[in-house]
């Protein structure tokens, strides 16, 4: 009695199986990519606020601004590998609310504002409660659309830049009452710019993929090696700049819209004769 002889394999099924149980593995790593740009925009902030309470403030700032770029790289990843989620945009949140609110505002009180006492800390406050409701707002706001090219209120990771570049090149601390007045208003000045109505230009927009010409490429190198000799004088210059290019902006529009002829009003149309009448 003859035995029955197995079934063919097919390699070749089995290869394409093998292949498709990989796929799910693969789309789930290319998802974690962008969480794992953002827990290190935390860590950063965590890692401010560390410094910060120890008094090394050469240390603290510049994790601000490594948090900066971590948080423009996220959010292009996600985009770039179609891994865009609701989980991705609350993380991104609440990493933010650590490294551009809580970070800063500690940063800037032990560096300048302790010496002005309640008024310093909750001063500090006022920069957390700011940076928190500008992205809370910005969540609503991206969820209904709008003008991508521009941001309403000053961006939380800018404000954040602002403080962190200014105790960057001054970075021994302030320990005079009134020096520390002056520290007073560069916290409360991105304070009230981030729950403001002017519109701060956005870079989202920008298309990588587009073709430029070769001076761009120049200029970009130029700043690169500017930042690497000069990092203090030029992270202060670049940040100020981005605060005073919102005004300059406002400026010109208005301007614009003055030199305007106004608009033509058309004029109604005269009523038909009534041809009851003689």
């Amino acid at each position: 009695m003859s035995t029955p002889h197995p079934a063919p394999i097919d390699t070749g099924t089995r290869l394409l199986r093998r292949s498709h149980d990989k796929r799910p593995r693969l789309r789930r790593g290319v998802a974690l990519l962008p969480s794992l740009f953002t827990m290190g925009n935390m860590f950063c902030g965590y890692s401010c606020i560390i410094y910060s309470l120890r008094g090394d403030f050469e240390s603290a700032a510049p994790y601000i601004g490594v948090s900066i770029v971590l948080d423009m790289l996220d959010g292009r990843i996600a985009r770039l590998t179609g891994t865009s989620s609701e989980f991705g945009v609350q993380l991104d949140s609440l990493a933010d609310a650590i490294s551009f609110g809580v970070a800063p505002a500690i940063l800037a009180y032990a560096w300048g504002l302790a010496p002005l006492g309640r008024l310093g800390m909750f001063s500090g406050f006022l920069f957390v409660s700011g940076a928190v409701l500008r992205l809370a707002r910005f969540n609503v706001q991206s969820a209904g659309g709008g003008d991508k090219r521009y941001f309403v209120g000053m961006p939380s990771p800018a404000a954040a830049g602002v403080l962190a570049a200014t105790v960057y090149l001054f970075s021994d601390g302030l320990t005079d009452y009134r020096a520390a007045l002056a520290a007073l208003v560069m916290v409360l000045t991105p304070a009230l710019l981030m729950v403001s109505t002017i519109r701060f230009r956005s870079f989202k927009t920008l298309d990588l993929q587009m073709r430029r010409p070769y001076t761009v490429l120049f200029l970009v190198a130029a700043g690169l090696m500017a930042v690497a000799t000069h990092p203090r004088i030029v992270l202060v210059a670049m940040a100020y700049t981005y605060v005073a290019s919102a005004f300059i902006g406002m400026g010109l529009a208005r301007f614009r819209h003055r030199g305007q002829p106004p608009a033509a009003t058309v004029a109604a149309p005269a009523p038909a004769p009534d041809a009851a009448q003689p």
